[in-house]
């Protein structure tokens, strides 16, 4: 059976069986385009619900209060609120318990499963009492056999904290083999396939929300496909956002597990700590996460309310550099505790940054820096402050910093690797020339831009290029699938000054543009060059990864030529493993 309702703003939802007993309620929200740290989202959103009836009843959470109107008639549809025995949690996070006080109010005895952290939130959210059960890895939910089907479902539970939120468990149906994981293996993809059919499709937007998401917790992640691997059979993985994985289940999980690895592969790793519910901590935490993940650097995300003592003292310690957030100053006896455990594990070679949580009570930035500089530790980035309500420009600046420290904590690995060529097969590699030109793109109010050398057309019809893009670039975060950007092609006896702009070490959060002559509003994609030779306006078709560049493949879709008569500038190296 299959339902549509539609609503305002292009919100849709979809009901649909997909198992035994096992019925979905996907939220369809076609237009959002940012999410969480502030990333792009290029094809919406969904948020998945979902209904088990065995002798008695589970939900496994719910939807977004924007979805209010709509998603509880739907629900009711299928079965009497009042009704309902469980509510499963998987977290907290708003967009999948926006509507847990509206069901509460229509089942004042359901019982609420979740983790012990996500309890605890909840009684901060909904603002009433309520019956709940705390589960951690192992323990069990029997519903019983559905009368019908003869099928017993049987909830197995695996703590997964920090995918992404410390609250997170997963619900192992064993008489499915539904396994139901909220934010891990999601993606941001609305569309009408409920199962991931077209997995060319989607590919892109599943690699763009691990990397945002799950790969600053690599090892979290690793910890979590060990219990998995515990696991019968998984038939399904029944993701929070997005698709659900059951066509192509292998490719999804083994993504996962390759990706994790290879970022867990590196001893050398940056903790960077937040509190969660606590100002903007989770969000600027990811951002800066995000931006050490571009580089070959490893980053492991700390939450310094729900990690016991042992194990931060443990992350905090083991790091090369700590980021740290400003913390209330009054804290509550549990995040004072975590404070000194923190304090007390820092050791004098770590590098060390501050960003402002800007929760509406910090102790001041300067304050908390002042101190970790009187522990001997060396600053990673300098303080970063928010001075309002964050915005886009400020996740940049957070990820751009993150990019920087990334940069210094591999900067030896870099090197060593810059003299491992053979000599005359270095030399052989650099006789390879590319022409001269700088990528802008700009997005709302982030913008960037990079000089590139490495960018060949790669298409007639219809016109297209390739461009290699570093990794680490700030730049590549503009360059997602269905991004705009503009390639500016210098001239060969006038871009000099251009090149040494555009070639300097921009701090965080930077104005790339300032003091250079633009053309706003002449191309889609971001400013236009006024000393350019010439212009394309391109949009992102492919992403293809290599081990440190993407290659991305992208249309043109506009462009002109200043000077007709003017050559395109040429460079030239004479090593082939470095710029």
């Amino acid at each position: 059976m299959s339902v549509a309702t539609a609503a305002p703003s292009r919100l849709s939802l979809q009901c649909e069986a997909i198992g035994p007993d096992t019925t979905t309620i996907r939220s369809l929200d076609w237009d959002r385009s940012r999410f969480d740290i502030e990333f792009g989202l290029r094809n919406g959103t969904t948020y998945n619900a979902f209904l088990v009836r065995g002798e008695r009843t589970a939900l496994v959470d719910t939807s977004h209060a924007k979805f209010r109107d709509t998603w509880l008639p739907l629900l009711a549809e299928q079965i009497d609120p009042a009704t309902i025995d469980h509510l499963i949690v998987s977290h907290t996070e708003p967009d999948h318990s926006g509507l847990i006080g509206d069901l509460l109010e229509l089942n004042p005895e359901i019982e609420i499963v979740a983790s012990k952290v996500a309890i605890a939130y909840l009684a901060d959210q909904v603002h009433r009492p309520f019956r709940s059960r705390a589960v951690k890895s192992g323990e069990e939910l029997d519903l019983g056999t559905n009368p019908e089907s003869g099928v017993q479902h049987r909830f197995e539970f695996l703590s997964a904290p920090n995918l992404h939120w410390p609250d997170t468990i997963f619900s192992f149906d064993h008489g499915t083999g539904i396994l139901y994981t909220c934010d891990a293996f999601g993606l941001h993809y609305c569309g009408d396939d409920v199962f991931d059919v077209d997995p060319g499709a989607i590919a892109p937007d599943f690699r763009f929300y691990y990397d945002c998401l799950m790969g600053p917790n690599a090892r979290s992640v690793l910890q979590a496909l060990k219990r998995m691997d515990a696991l019968p059979e998984i038939t399904t993985i029944a993701t929070g956002h997005g698709p659900l994985l059951r066509e192509h289940l292998n490719l999804w999980v083994g993504d996962y597990r390759d990706w994790s690895s290879q970022r867990s592969a590196n001893e050398t790793y940056a903790a960077v700590c937040y509190i969660s519910q606590y100002g903007f901590c989770d969000r600027l935490s990811q951002a800066i996460a995000r931006g050490i993940g571009k580089t070959e650097a490893e980053v492991q995300l700390v939450d310094l309310r729900a990690t016991d003592p042992q194990e931060l003292a443990a992350l905090v310690g083991g790091a090369a550099a700590v980021v740290v957030p400003t913390w209330p100053i009054s804290p509550d006896a549990d995040i004072q505790q975590s404070i000194g455990t923190l304090l007390a594990a820092l050791k004098a070679k770590q590098f060390v940054a501050v960003y402002d949580a800007y929760g509406g009570n910090d102790e001041p930035i300067d304050s908390i820096a002042t101190q970790l500089r009187g522990l001997g530790l060396k600053e990673a980035f300098s303080p970063l402050r928010v001075r309002q309500v964050p915005d886009a420009t400020d996740y940049q600046r957070g990820e751009e910093a993150g990019t920087d420290l990334g940069q210094l904590l591999t900067r030896d690995k870099t090197i060593a690797a810059m003299k491992s060529l053979d000599g005359d097969l270095d030399k052989a590699l650099g006789r390879i020339s590319g022409g001269l030109y700088i990528v802008t793109a700009q997005q709302e109010e982030r913008s960037s831009a990079m000089v590139a050398s490495w960018v060949n057309q790669a298409s007639f019809d219809p016109p297209g290029i390739s461009i290699a893009v570093a990794k680490d670039r700030a730049i590549e975060a503009l360059m997602q699938v269905g991004d705009r950007f503009v390639l500016n092609i210098l001239r060969e006896d006038n871009h000099q000054a251009l090149l040494r702009h555009f070639l300097k070490r921009f701090p965080p959060g930077a104005d790339r543009f300032a003091g250079v002559a633009t053309l706003e509003g002449a191309a889609a994609g971001g400013p236009v060059l006024s000393e350019a030779l010439a212009f394309l306006g391109c949009r992102v078709v492919q992403r293809m990864e290599g081990p440190d560049h993407w290659i991305i493949y992208a249309e043109v879709e506009e462009g002109t030529v200043a000077d007709s008569e003017a050559a395109t500038a040429v460079h030239h190296r004479k090593v082939g493993n470095h710029y």
